[in-house]
């Protein structure tokens, strides 16, 4: 069909794959899509909870392998992946390698990732535990040697009186347990020269036992080890969510076996082309298609619509969904492996590796920060002794404080905790964002440029007049009717609704952006729009023509070689929601909405007017759409395009964004969008971007409390005021807060 067909791969954008062929010696529209994201080799590294440890693992891996671009990191998996483009290295080398930075690595295993988490986790709370209890049995053991309760009899000392063996030995064994997972880290750092959290806190806590301050190295290394530990629970909690959020198929199917006896089957082993019984109330444990039955699912896991929607013969339904009511029969379509479900819960838990800006801030921050924070400590320790006779024992505790509030843990792990409570969130709500630079970016967004057919319009248009000129009504029909027998198009699909079945014309093929040719009957006809027709040299009658476009219908005109046989009015409805939709998009600031169309000026202006649109290009050839997209991005800082056809691929690419509609029934949309509205529910547009601005201002949150509460504290130090257990408690209490506060995003 000429007009806007049905999107079913929205590229990525600044991608370089084309596609050549098409028919009549035309091409077919280019498609611009993105390799797989980690397409490679990939390994489990234990100890990857944060932007440090990639840093660490990019320096040294990167030269060997040609450069970082070769390297990605999923940290909430824990996962690095060696690119194909990368230069060859074997296995044994990479995992000594990651042996030498204090971490340890082992080939990829999606079936064990879980419970390598787990174990590391679990390896993390013992040293923990045990560094909490040799200093819990310490701290005991000095209140009833002195006598003195609380920090006051800590900080009394024993006097003129050393400090017991078996007290020293206690804080000692609490800065061993504390320290044991952190040292292999900070002495790869000590020997690159590359000071990292890890080094600051281990010189931190020699210091102190260098100054006989046991009671506050055993306080830094407890306290670095439990903020380490809540580090990986936080991650592995959002990792979780994901799970939690969606992993909602049951794990048995109710097959009908060859003789029709029914029985419980772990859908792992149902096949693809098996029949399972879906009582009412049960979920769905597979994708497929209804074969017997009909009901009403509840499509809210994925689509996140509230509305049960009709299923019966022929129509597909979703693992995860819930059928309402009814008994339905469904023979199954896909393995369990490869469910809409399954994918969006693989895309949401490898959308991390894409970070947002916000994160890639964080990571160049912290590069610099802490090598600052090193120097300055420095400075503290010796130029007010130096300069000013101040006491160097006095002045070298300061310096050792602000090692350890510099530390950057609240910092760095607040963002990506945010980032991916943000993608948990909005796959629950029925939007599959694609990484966490869609999930920033949406919130700046300027100008949006919007597909009509099945975006603004519902996409499924009637036919709502017949005008045959020069033959009759059934004649005209059978002629449209055969030329789309072969289509999928929503006008396709309203001509064949209103035709009785006739044979598929032959020959046939469609002339982008313009309409269709073929052989009916032996004669070649042809079909499409009114542009069509006057290329064909055929005349249109001008008072059929304005009615047409005045009710804001499309026009199809059907002929054959320079005679018209006919015209087809067909009317698309607009959306109910799309002007309250485009109203809500103004008032969030968005300046520019435009509607992008291959119908004719006046049809489009008329829906524009109807929904508030502020710009209208009608009658665009996919090229056309392209120019117009380029003139957004040209006066606006950031452009999104959301649509849901062929002819909008193009346009997507070269917008800041895209977002495909409908994404639900469709595999190749779910795998190219950036961001996929998994219904047809245009008031998710307004949603994403409050969405979108909620995420960053929470990340924003974070950033300013960790840097403030340091900023205090290195005031403090300075003016020789600080302690340095109530430093690391500082900072253990602001890791804490900025992780309470990112999950909240998955009640968003």
């Amino acid at each position: 069909m000429p007009h806007d067909t049905s999107l079913q791969t929205p590229p990525q954008p600044h991608a370089t794959q084309s596609a050549a062929g098409g028919c009549c010696g035309t091409a077919a529209p280019v498609t611009n899509q993105a390799p797989p994201l980690g397409t490679g080799r990939s390994f489990r590294v234990n100890g990857l909870d944060c932007a440090e440890e990639v840093a660490v693992l990019n320096k040294v891996l990167a030269p060997r392998l040609g450069g970082e671009e070769h390297l990605t990191f999923d940290v909430l998996n824990a996962r690095m992946t060696i690119l194909d483009s990368a230069e060859p290295m074997t296995d044994t080398d990479v995992l000594r390698l990651v042996a030498t930075t204090g971490l340890s690595a082992k080939l990829w295993d999606a079936t064990s990732a879980e419970a390598d988490h787990a174990a590391h986790l679990a390896r993390q709370k013992r040293f923990t535990g045990l560094s909490a209890a040799f200093w819990a049995f310490g701290f005991g053991y000095h209140v009833v040697e002195t006598g003195v309760p609380g920090l006051v009899g800590i900080f009394s000392g024993h006097g003129n009186s050393p400090m017991p063996l078996l007290e020293i030995g206690a804080f000692l064994l609490a800065v061993v347990f504390g320290a044991w997972l952190v040292a292999p880290k900070a002495w790869f750092a000590a020997r690159r020269l590359s000071p990292d959290m890890n080094l600051l806190m281990i010189v931190a806590v020699i210091g102190a036992i260098v100054l006989g301050e046991f009671f506050e190295a055993a306080t830094v290394a407890f306290f670095f080890a439990l903020s380490l530990t809540l580090e990986s629970w936080s991650v592995g909690r959002a990792r979780t969510a994901v799970s939690a959020l969606l992993d909602l198929a049951p794990p048995t199917a109710r097959v009908i076996g060859p003789d029709d006896a029914e029985r419980d089957v772990p859908a792992v082993q149902v096949g693809v082309g098996d029949r399972f019984v879906v009582r009412g109330g049960d979920r769905i444990p597979l994708d497929g298609q209804v074969v017997d039955g009909a009901g009403a699912v509840d499509q809210a896991p994925i689509t996140g619509e509230s509305a049960l929607v009709a299923k019966e013969l022929g129509d597909d339904v979703f693992a995860g969904t819930i059928n309402g009511e009814g008994t339905l029969i469904v023979r199954a379509t896909k393995p369990s492996t490869d469910t809409v479900l399954s994918r969006i819960i693989r895309m949401v838990s490898d959308a991390h590796s894409r970070r947002a800006e916000v994160e890639q801030w964080v990571t160049r921050f912290a590069r610099i920060y802490t090598p600052a924070i090193m120097g300055l400590a420095i400075l503290i320790a010796v130029v007010p002794p130096i300069l000013f006779g101040g006491e160097w024992a006095n002045w070298i505790y300061n310096a050792l404080v602000l090692l350890v509030i510099a530390c950057p843990c609240a910092l760095v792990i607040s963002t990506p905790v945010s980032i991916v409570a943000a993608l948990a969130s909005s796959a629950r709500n029925g939007v599959l964002i694609k990484g966490g630079a869609y999930v920033e970016i949406p919130g700046r967004l300027t100008a949006l440029a919007m597909d009509k057919t099945g975006t603004l319009t519902e996409g499924e248009p009637e036919v709502a007049n017949i005008f045959p000129l020069g033959t009759d009504e059934s004649s005209l029909l059978t002629v449209a009717a055969a030329l789309e027998a072969r289509s999928s198009h929503p006008l396709a699909r309203a001509i064949l609704a209103r035709a009785s079945h006739v044979p598929a014309a032959k020959e046939t093929c469609i002339v982008p952006g313009r309409g269709v040719e073929g052989l009916v009957d032996g004669q070649s006809v042809w079909l499409g729009s009114d542009r069509f027709a006057t290329e064909k040299r055929a005349t249109l009658p001008i008072d059929v023509r304005d009615r047409i476009e005045k009710a804001g219908s499309t026009l199809v005109a059907v002929g054959t070689g320079d005679r018209l046989l006919g015209i087809l009015e067909l009317r698309d409805r607009v959306r109910p929601d799309a002007k309250a939709v485009v109203a809500r998009l103004h008032a969030q600031g968005i300046d520019k909405i435009v509607m992008l169309t291959g119908d004719n000026a006046r049809t489009a202006q008329a829906v524009a007017d109807q929904i508030g649109i502020d710009e209208v290009h009608a009658e665009l050839l996919p090229q056309d759409k392209v120019v117009a997209i380029e003139e957004l991005t040209a006066g606006h800082d950031v452009v999104a395009m959301i649509g849901d056809g062929v002819n909008d691929a193009p346009a997507m690419a070269r917008a800041h964004f895209a977002i495909a509609m409908g994404a639900v029934g469709s595999d190749a949309a779910i795998e190219t969008a950036d961001i996929a509205l998994m219904s047809d529910d245009i008031t998710k547009l307004p949603w994403l971007v409050k969405h979108s601005r909620h995420t960053m201002a929470i990340i924003h949150q974070n950033i300013g409390v960790a840097l403030v509460t340091k900023a205090i504290f290195v005031g403090l130090t300075a003016l020789g005021m600080a302690s340095m257990w109530g430093a690391i408690a500082a900072d253990v209490g602001v890791s804490l807060a900025v992780v309470a506060n990112a999950l909240r995003l998955l009640r968003a």
